[in-house]
């Protein structure tokens, strides 16, 4: 007697792609959690498994939300030995199950999402604190669109003589690249073979990657996602196209960096997100002209001003990160706008009146692209319901028209730990875990004695 098949705990979509790979029985599928640090963590499972981790999840420590960059428990966080480093069940993303072409065997690789052991997700996550701000939206009958542009270095795997990341060989002459050519088309041909590699990976993947261009520095390149009316998806495409930058680089034999500052004197790495809101009818509330700005956009940019430093450690996370900012580096060091003025913080790109967004350009490349859209959604609905007035649009050079700010590190942990704004918005879980998380990275960080102290001071005082 023939039985009839049960229905597979696969969702349609990801049931067709686990199909759809070539020897898929013999495959693996490496499931990854995305941590606070936008770090990829998780376990490596064979494909045989999926029907069980569909079915039940998977555990995973509650503490791996919160390591610190070098992969420890954070035990000031509470998820460490206070509750005996507890497991907690992470479930697939629905489809997110995608093949790794770069695999040299069949792969696939899926995202999860974290529980908080009551039956709802754990507040810490970061694709759950974006989804929280997300929430505040549907409740207001709006639907924010974005998109993410992510700068990186693409770096020889081999250090120079001092230790230092250098540019990797040309392909046509096998000299290494140290000029400047912003938007060069020649520096593209030169690393085709890698952009044709990641442009292959995003469309097996379905990551909408649309242009790519190289940026302000010998071995630096930027690649834009499309816009999409789906945040937290904007994201996932965000952190898998980072996975497959660095994955198809390594396998090439190069390195890719998004760190926010890897050189001195060089142009530092930035996440800039595009964001514009629709209300119910699909109408885009920021739609204007420079001469005749709409409301919405005006008070979305002030609440973006409001809110900045309560939100720069989620933009500049890292020790890093604050290297970033110096003047007439494309980096902002104020909190101006402007209509089509790379110079401001707030930029409002040239477009026709309908595509009217709003570009932020605070974040580094090294910021966890969740948060980040967390943060600037965030800043934008807090604006259009408060209405605050962000002044004068800036016209000409904003380095010139403002005192710089030089941001640090301690400053921004303090603010985030004492912020208000961020308990509102993220939660007292999401605040305390990240603050905490920081706050021990700063201290492990400042404890170390570099080598420019011996350098500058073991002979000399």
């Amino acid at each position: 007697m023939n039985h009839p098949a049960s229905p597979s705990a696969l969702p349609p979509e990801d049931l067709a792609t686990l199909h759809a790979l070539p020897g898929h029985a013999e495959a693996h599928v490496d499931l990854l959690l995305p941590d606070c640090n936008g770090v990829l963590r998780g376990k490596r499972v064979a494909a045989e498994a999926l029907e069980k981790v569909y079915a039940g999840g998977v555990c995973l420590p509650m503490s791996l939300v919160a390591a610190d960059i070098t992969g420890n428990t954070v035990e000031e966080t509470g998820l460490g030995y206070d509750i005996g480093d507890e497991d907690r069940i992470c479930r697939p993303i629905p489809g997110s199950l995608r093949p790794v072409p770069w695999s040299p065997r069949p792969a696939l690789q899926l995202l999860l999402a974290m529980e908080d052991g009551a039956g709802g997700w754990f507040e810490a996550h970061p694709r759950r604190v974006l989804e929280r701000v997300l929430a505040r939206y549907r409740a207001a009958g709006l639907t924010p669109v974005v998109a993410v542009e992510l700068e990186f270095y693409l770096f020889d795997r081999l250090a120079d003589a001092d230790g230092r990341p250098q540019p990797t060989l040309n392909a046509s002459d096998g000299a290494r690249n140290a000029s400047t050519q912003v938007y060069s088309i020649d520096d593209l041909d030169e690393n085709a073979a890698f952009i044709d590699a990641v442009a292959r990976a995003c469309r097996a993947q379905r990551i909408p990657a649309d242009t790519a261009v190289a940026e302000y520095a010998p071995g630096q390149f930027e690649i834009n996602l499309k816009h999409r009316a789906d945040a937290v998806a904007a994201c996932d495409d965000a952190i898998l196209l980072k996975r497959a930058i660095k994955a198809i680089a390594q396998q090439q034999g190069a390195l890719a960096s998004f760190m926010a500052k890897p050189l001195a004197g060089q142009a530092g790495s930035g996440l800039h997100l595009h964001a514009s809101v629709l209300d119910a009818d699909g109408r885009n509330l920021f739609a204007g002209t420079p001469d005749a700005p709409a409301d919405a956009l005006r008070h979305a940019v002030g609440g973006l001003q409001a809110s900045a430093r309560d939100n720069l450690l989620l933009f500049a996370p890292h020790a890093n990160s604050y290297r970033r900012f110096v003047a007439n580096a494309f980096v902002p060091l104020n909190d101006s706008w402007g209509f089509n003025n790379r110079t401001v913080a707030m930029r409002i790109p040239h477009s026709d009146a309908a595509n009217t967004r709003i570009e932020h350009r605070i974040a580094g490349a090294d910021a966890n692209p969740y948060l980040v859209a967390a943060a600037v959604l965030a800043g934008m609905l807090d604006g259009i319901e408060r209405q605050p007035d962000p002044g004068a649009p800036v016209v000409g050079n904003a380095y010139e028209q403002f005192e710089a700010r030089s941001p640090h590190w301690r400053d921004a942990i303090d603010a985030f730990l004492g912020s208000a704004f961020a308990a509102r918005w993220y939660g007292d879980a999401f605040r305390h875990v990240y603050g905490q998380q920081k706050l021990k990275e700063m201290r492990d960080f400042q404890a170390r004695v570099p080598d420019l102290d011996y350098a500058w001071y073991l002979r000399t005082v």
